[in-house]
């Protein structure tokens, strides 16, 4: 069982190292906010093992074609539970959400809040339909790209793998110990958040415009914030940093998209104010994680895993 480590990758450490490092937390610092902490924990702790399991098989059966797809994209599988996970383990450090201070300092930045207006802006349905459209193309970029770096060479995919997973796991981090809802606050009721009435009340008086609310990607949208939304994961905005994360890859590796990418992430950009998901600050936040995040895990990587990261194609 110990001789596997020998096969593990930076991305392995990362994946097992936060499913470690959030179990740990949350036997260590639960408390009433985390009722389904055991189960949490236990979740956790088989998931090292599988994982383990995993990269073992994978490299005593390597022509083995269904082990090789899951062990190249176990951690892609694991993004949606991580992130939802955050919603019950933000309150263990902080009492609340800290969306207050957020309002304010949007108010000392531009003097409103751009995450009300800028709809009131354009409450028209190609408006509407180019944002949230944009907004959608998130989960596009992140699978998108890795198959496409998958098909091209499997180097740039692990590549490209390991700084995006990494990026998504820093971001989990902070949504523990930073809760922040983001602008949703201003239109929808969120436990122990307590905003003073005077602050709630600007959103209330802006509903979404009827074209915005009909729209075919807007529709989308709310489906999958339904089902799938964390509750304080808005700092940084793990939407823009990853989607400039992709955006990094496409640049060096996939030319023939990059000026495509790089348009449609400025609308992503955008649209996260525009559809009320995230504040400016969140936004800013989330460019500056890419671009701390991206050159730093370049340079581990290198250092841990040599040439990989070469870019001819087989």
């Amino acid at each position: 069982m110990v001789g596997g480590f020998k096969q593990y990758r930076l991305v392995d450490w990362a994946t097992q190292g936060y499913l470690g490092l959030i179990a740990l937390l949350a036997l260590w610092f639960h408390d009433d906010s985390v009722p389904f902490w055991r189960l949490l924990v236990a979740t956790h702790i088989t998931g090292m093992a599988l994982v383990h399991l995993l990269i073992l098989a994978a490299a005593r059966w390597p022509k083995q074609p269904v082990l090789n797809f899951f062990r190249s994209f176990y951690p892609m599988m694991l993004y949606t539970g991580f992130y939802r996970e955050t919603e019950f383990l933000n309150r263990m450090f902080v009492g609340g959400y800290l969306d207050e201070a957020f309002i304010h300092l949007e108010h000392r930045l531009f003097g409103f809040q751009p995450s009300i207006a800028f709809m009131e802006w354009l409450p028209y349905r190609w408006a509407a339909e180019l944002f949230y459209g944009a907004y959608f193309s998130y989960y596009l970029m992140i699978v998108g790209v890795g198959l496409a770096l998958f098909l091209r060479n499997r180097s740039q995919f692990a590549h490209y793998l390991t700084v995006v997973s990494i990026l998504f796991y820093l971001c989990y981090l902070i949504y523990v110990f930073l809760p922040v809802c983001g602008p949703r606050v201003f239109f929808e009721d969120f436990p122990h958040l307590g905003l003073p009435p005077d602050i709630r009340a600007l959103g209330l008086a802006h509903p979404m415009p009827e074209a915005v609310a009909n729209g075919f990607f807007p529709s989308i949208i709310l489906l999958i914030y339904r089902h799938l939304e964390a509750a304080g994961a808005a700092f940084p905005s793990s939407h823009v940093a990853v989607a400039v994360c992709t955006t990094w890859f496409s640049i060096r590796y996939l030319p023939r998209i990059r000026i495509a990418h790089v348009v449609v992430t400025t609308l992503l950009c955008l649209s996260t104010v525009y559809c009320r998901y995230h504040y400016v600050v969140d936004v800013l936040g989330g460019i500056t994680m890419a671009l701390v995040v991206i050159p730093l895990v370049n340079r581990l990587y290198r250092r841990l895993e040599g040439g990989a990261t070469a870019e001819e194609s087989p």
